[in-house]
């Protein structure tokens, strides 16, 4: 899986204001900021992010994600 493969599918199943995605192919980081998100404590809003993976991480084609969480408040451009 590519970061570019992983980004799309995230924006997919999310609607983000923002997203990156950076990785080695197995270890992942993505950046994601998300109307979504907003009334979600950090928990519920990484559980939205790995939903839109469904099965991904059980198969193993992506191994690790963390993950930075913001609302576009709360990002405002940073």
């Amino acid at each position: 899986m590519t970061a570019d493969q992983l980004q799309a599918i995230i924006a997919a199943g999310l609607t983000c204001e923002h997203l990156e995605v950076s990785g080695d192919g197995r270890h992942w980081a993505a950046l994601v900021v998300s109307s979504e998100f907003e009334g979600l404590r950090t928990l519920a809003r990484h559980k939205r992010v790995y939903d839109t993976l469904g099965d991904r991480i059980q198969k193993d084609e992506v191994h690790a994600l963390s993950m930075k969480t913001y609302t576009p408040s709360e990002w405002g451009g940073k």
